[in-house]
């Protein structure tokens, strides 16, 4: 992303937040690259992300050192996101539909910047064509659907890639599994998904967050 370099942070945390963020070229989460996929599949995808409209999740994410937290997804379109770290963490990632926030309540500091300046706008941002910045990645199983989403005018938004199993009683027929983001400076995270339910209500009261730099509110 494009302002992780400025982070005051430690290494862990500020790889925290591309997982996020994000955040598998190279080893593609252990999916090797032969065998093409169907032409639909691209189609497809796009229509297995459109088709969430709420969904919660458990998740963990590891960074590029191989460190990992575990932790709630709430996903709500359109923009918003949650990532609820284990309390251990003290940290949060959280997205309103407009901005994603990483509040750190070890350092009391909060970051923001726009969902559509980061790997993550692929998932979140109303305005992103997943289509026109997605190619299919080759995969060796027919069971799995790999997309890479960049904007190659703007390297400095970072990859995403996501990764989708098929699955019938998934949106679209693909259940989203996991994602790798990579930023500009080929730091990557990975985020794998369990226990996906879709279409739970989910309160606007978790896209909001308690900001640490105060005694009290919250944003």
């Amino acid at each position: 992303m494009t302002i992780l370099h400025n982070l005051i942070m430690k290494p862990l945390r500020a790889a925290q937040l591309l997982a996020l963020g994000a955040l598998l070229p190279a080893t593609y989460l252990a999916v090797p690259v032969p065998a093409a996929a169907a032409a639909g599949d691209l189609d497809a995808a796009v229509a297995a992300l459109r088709g969430i409209g709420a969904m919660t999740a458990d998740f963990t994410q590891t960074d590029r050192n191989g460190t990992t937290i575990p932790g709630k997804l709430y996903l709500k379109r359109p923009g918003k996101i949650r990532f609820e770290y284990a309390p251990s963490a003290r940290m949060l990632v959280v997205s309103n539909g407009k901005s994603l926030y990483l509040v750190d309540y070890e350092v009391k500091q909060v970051q923001r910047w726009p969902i559509g300046n980061s790997p993550l706008g692929a998932l979140l941002d109303p305005n992103r064509d997943v289509k026109a910045y997605g190619k299919l990645v080759p995969t060796q199983s027919e069971d799995v659907v790999s997309v890479e989403v960049r904007d190659r005018k703007r390297p400095e938004y970072g990859v995403i890639t996501l990764i989708f199993l098929r699955d019938a009683t998934s949106p679209g027929g693909l259940k989203l599994t996991n994602w790798v983001a990579l930023d500009s400076q080929n730091n990557r995270t990975t985020v794998r998904l369990s226990n996906q339910r879709y279409e739970v209500a989910i309160p606007d009261s978790k896209f909001t967050f308690t900001d640490p730099r105060r005694s009290s509110g919250r944003r």
